[in-house]
């Protein structure tokens, strides 16, 4: 049986545990379940906001792709991923990774792909807002990210 994906792209923000519990229900052979939430930070006060560009139609479709291939490499149950755009405040959530699998050794493995993934990959652009400066520079990936993606190459 193909793992169930949830795929979204929006602009409101998620509540993870509401999430993980319409992922799961009804599935009785899930025995792991691993979930990763994205924050925005405030950069020791620094940032006022980020501001997250997609391109849409184009963000899913290559994040679903990503869990599509999660799901070849581990044997999961089901696969959630959330992103966000737009403004989003310090302290709210910004990105929402659930996988579930009979066991947490494949969730943990396919969680941290798809979010190495996200990190590195995904087409989103981000703005840093700076307290009291407006609009400042875009944010890339850091190297430490395109490291820890890496090892999934091959």
């Amino acid at each position: 049986m193909a793992a169930r994906l949830v795929v979204r792209v929006q602009t409101e923000g998620f509540d993870a545990a509401e999430e993980a519990a319409r992922l799961t229900q009804g599935c009785t052979n899930i025995g792991a379940l691993v979930s990763f939430t994205g924050l925005c930070r405030d950069e020791g006060g620094a940032l006022a906001a980020l501001e997250i560009e997609h391109y849409p139609g184009m963000a899913e479709a290559e994040i679903h792709r990503a869990a599509l291939v999660a799901a070849s490499r581990w044997p999961l149950e089901a696969v959630l991923a959330v992103h966000r755009y737009g403004l989003i405040l310090p302290g709210e959530g910004i990105v929402l990774v659930i996988t579930a699998s009979q066991h947490r050794t494949e969730a943990f493995a396919a969680a941290s792909f798809l979010m190495d993934y996200l990190k590195t990959e995904a087409p989103f652009w981000k703005k840093r807002h700076l307290a009291g400066k407006g609009a400042g520079d875009w944010v890339e990936a850091k190297p430490q990210d395109h490291a820890a993606a890496r090892k999934w190459r091959g």
